[in-house]
């Protein structure tokens, strides 16, 4: 997360140099990405998003031609999307890259709270699904994920505590679902954002494992099932954890129906 102790902002897992770098009395304490992990097999994963602008985020490729990600990934600047891409750094012959045909947030989306995280990408033209590309099925009820949970989040964020730079390779690390009423004790959140019963908060005992700036948007996986969308927190800190909205009933139906209207 961005911001200071005596303000207790919980910022949005997304990247900005011009944030990082520039905003008075914002500075980060830290410009983490995936915290602890480890670098995934090249195209295992091959649902994720790569989402390039004017920030860095991640999603997951949920239908040839829709990405699911989080609202407050800023989609100024014209970003590009790209599939089945694992190095930042530079193109890869599996790659498929796409212009975004529109953005639409959920429309109930509260930027303070985070309420409502969501957002749906619909693509320019649809992906060819490879070995390198594919989609993420959504999960078919919208129930609550249980404390002590095992999940794994991936994403592009650097590994570095210190550093604004993002990972030159995927990264994916396990994280466990904790209590909301813990989260959201005066030892964690103390209801600074609230934690409400439409987000899971989940992460490593000691902040050894956590996803941060530049995986917002990543795919929370549950016993293989396609849980959460990454959402904010404050990187690799015990009393801070990640936090990802879940996908409830009331979102997939808005999901499918956003779907449904747009074709």
């Amino acid at each position: 997360m961005w911001g200071t102790e005596a303000m207790k902002i919980p910022v949005p897992f997304s990247f900005s140099i011009a944030i990082c770098l520039l905003i008075p009395g914002v500075f980060p304490e830290s410009c983490e990405g995936i915290i602890g992990g480890n670098e995934v097999q090249p195209h295992t994963r091959p649902y994720m998003a790569l989402i390039k602008g004017l920030k860095i985020c991640a999603g997951a490729l949920i239908k040839e031609n829709w990405v699911l990600t989080a609202a407050h990934c800023d989609m100024k600047g014209k970003p590009q999307v790209i599939l089945g891409a694992h190095s930042t750094s530079h193109k890869e012959k599996h790659e498929q890259m796409f212009a975004i045909k529109k953005a639409i947030s959920y429309p109930c989306y509260d930027p303070e709270s985070f309420e409502g995280d969501l957002q749906l990408l619909q693509l320019e033209g649809k992906a060819t699904i490879t070995k390198a590309v594919g989609i993420l099925q959504l999960p078919k009820t919208g129930e609550d994920v249980k404390p002590h949970t095992k999940c794994h989040v991936a994403g592009w964020g650097s590994t570095k505590r210190d550093s604004c730079k993002i990972s030159n390779t995927l990264r994916e690390v396990n994280v466990t679902v904790i209590e909301r009423k813990i989260c959201n004790d005066a030892e964690h959140y103390n209801f600074n954002p609230v934690i409400d019963q439409s987000m899971i908060c989940a992460g490593g005992r000691k902040g050894e494992g956590d996803s941060c700036e530049g995986d917002s948007g990543s795919p929370l996986i549950c016993d293989n099932i396609f849980r959460g969308v990454t959402s904010f927190g404050k990187c690799g800190n015990p009393q801070k954890p990640g936090v990802y909205i879940l996908l409830t009933k009331k979102y997939l139906n808005w999901i499918k129906k956003t779907i449904a209207r747009a074709i």
